[in-house]
């Protein structure tokens, strides 16, 4: 059975910094691209970041020059270093795979087809 769990959420002060972790089970993650998700109250959830299976990269508009996605297959984990971090960044965050799964991220944007894991809190706040 397919499972992705996160972890690594928690309060920070702006301009601190976080690393999350995404972790598989019931899958070779490695094959596999691998999205950051996020949802703030009231809003809708937005793409953050993806890691293709080669470790090709892309990031959304709002968290590019701070954030940085990586992958260590070895430990079936992807991970979601963010720096810099800023009040509006505060949302549970989620990690993601499509469904059926694919090694590239050309359509890591699209909510509909992915695969969720339960989500971890993250608060920027002083």
């Amino acid at each position: 059975q397919l499972q992705l769990v996160e972890s690594g959420g928690g309060l920070v002060q702006p301009g601190g910094s976080l690393r999350l972790s995404c972790g598989a089970s019931g899958f070779t993650l490695r094959y596999y691209a691998i999205s950051w998700f996020r949802q703030a109250p009231g809003k809708e959830r937005e793409g953050v970041s993806c890691i293709t299976s080669s470790g090709s990269t892309y990031y959304g508009d709002s968290v590019k020059g701070r954030f940085t996605i990586s992958r260590d297959n070895a430990k079936n984990t992807v991970y979601l270093q963010m720096n810099n971090m800023k009040r509006e960044d505060t949302a549970v965050y989620y990690c993601a795979v499509d469904n059926p799964r694919t090694a590239g991220c050309s359509m890591w944007t699209d909510k509909a087809t992915k695969n969720w894991g339960q989500g971890t809190q993250v608060t920027v706040s002083s």
